[in-house]
């Protein structure tokens, strides 16, 4: 399924808008944007090997935290979060697995934000869908 980037960024922005109030209350120094893909060089610096791009290995989503010290540093520089539109569509074909990959990725790299680790998601990341009521 290949949506505008316009439609995409709609469901981030819904992602994040179906966030409890807690949680978005602590978001205002966070940005949140999507992209098409991350450049050969973003992966590099993100830690991927030449051979892992080659064979396509990519990003959904990806946290930068900002290394300021005061908070009027953090206001300027958020902390930004990208989420990336064509390796979730590439990989996620089917439209409802698409929108709840979408979400997943959303909520894992905010969860980032609020210190979590790869490893401290990992059960939600491997759950095919962790928003079933």
């Amino acid at each position: 399924m290949s949506m505008s980037m316009k439609k995409f960024a709609a469901v981030v922005r819904d992602a994040i808008d179906s966030l409890p109030d807690e949680i978005r209350r602590h978001m205002e120094n966070v940005v949140v944007d999507v992209e098409d893909d991350p450049s050969d060089e973003f992966l590099r610096e993100a830690g991927f090997t030449e051979e892992e791009i080659e064979a396509g290995d990519s990003l959904y989503g990806y946290f930068m935290p900002f290394e300021g010290t005061s908070s009027s540093e953090m206001l300027e520089n958020p902390n930004r979060i990208l989420i990336f539109k064509n390796p979730l569509e590439e990989d996620f074909p089917d439209p409802k697995e698409l929108l709840i990959e979408i979400r997943k990725t959303v909520v894992h790299e905010i969860a980032h934000h609020f210190g979590w680790s790869d490893r401290d998601l990992e059960r939600f990341d491997d759950n095919p869908d962790p928003f079933k009521e």
